[in-house]
């Protein structure tokens, strides 16, 4: 059965305002700052969104795309990973919403999406 709702994990790069927006819509959203990992590299953070099986949302998009790329070689899963350009705060919101309302949770495993 297919899990319905995306859990976020949003890296330190981006706005906690975000998080508060994205939670005041009912959707689940943990910050760097919310799981103590502020100054953790990269790889850890997306390994941190992997244990607790959250999609991470980053606007850092030369590295992601590479974790990205080495997890797909490796044949290794992910529950996705969101880039965002650098835009006000919501105008990120409304083009994450868009991918919240209509992917699923299974659905977004692996993936690589740009907002």
């Amino acid at each position: 059965m297919s899990a319905l709702f995306i859990d976020l994990y949003l890296d330190e790069d981006v706005s906690v305002l975000i998080a508060e927006l994205i939670r005041a819509r009912g959707f689940s959203v943990t910050t760097t700052l919310d799981a103590q990992n502020l100054g953790r590299s990269d790889q850890e953070q997306l390994e941190f969104a992997i244990v607790h099986k959250q999609t991470l949302l980053t606007h850092n998009r030369a590295d992601f795309e590479a974790l990205a790329q080495s997890y797909f070689s490796s044949t290794r899963l992910h529950h996705g990973i969101i880039i965002a350009m650098r835009r006000r705060p919501h105008t990120i919101v409304a083009r994450l919403l868009a991918v919240l309302n209509s992917r699923t949770k299974d659905e977004i495993q692996n993936q690589l999406l740009y907002i």
